[in-house]
């Protein structure tokens, strides 16, 4: 079934009604997050429901989601409709469980924080909370554990 041009975006005018660059759209292009069909001339054309995509990308970028994690995410998307509630549904109930482990993450933050705050020390010989017999500097310079490395079991 072929879609009308009233149906179909420049990414001019995609840029416009999303409020993304044309250059941040033909990167979403690239990655695999939106699709456009092209013209006889070679210019791209989107469809309507790419909208709610890069509404989509938006959102999952504001908590936190790597353009990696969109893309899969959006693997599960319809790409020729708009998603159903049922499909938005989804994908929210996957959002939840990322969002609930970034609260965990900065609750633990937030307890630690107040006994480290002003300390710096990261590697002193001794931090009884984060750092005990300097094991972090057993595994690198830097702030290892803030870099992802994990302190050993106590």
């Amino acid at each position: 079934m072929s879609l009308s041009t009233r149906d179909r975006l420049t990414i001019g005018e995609l840029a416009a009604r999303s409020g993304n660059a044309t250059s941040a759209l033909r990167y979403y292009e690239e990655l695999g997050l939106i699709q456009a069909e092209r013209t006889p001339g070679g210019q791209r054309r989107y469809r309507r429901a790419t909208l709610r995509r890069l509404a989509f990308v938006r959102a999952a970028q504001r908590i936190g989601l790597s353009l990696e994690e969109v893309r899969d995410a959006l693997a599960h998307l319809p790409v020729d409709h708009v998603p159903s509630s049922a499909d938005w549904s989804r994908v929210a109930r996957a959002w939840q469980r990322r969002i609930d482990a970034q609260i965990a993450e900065l609750e633990r933050l937030k307890e630690q924080l107040s006994g480290c705050v002003g300390c710096g020390c990261l590697s002193l010989t001794r931090c009884g909370l984060y750092n005990p017999e300097d094991a972090a500097a057993r595994q690198g310079p830097g702030p290892r554990y803030l870099l992802g490395d994990r302190p050993p079991a106590r």
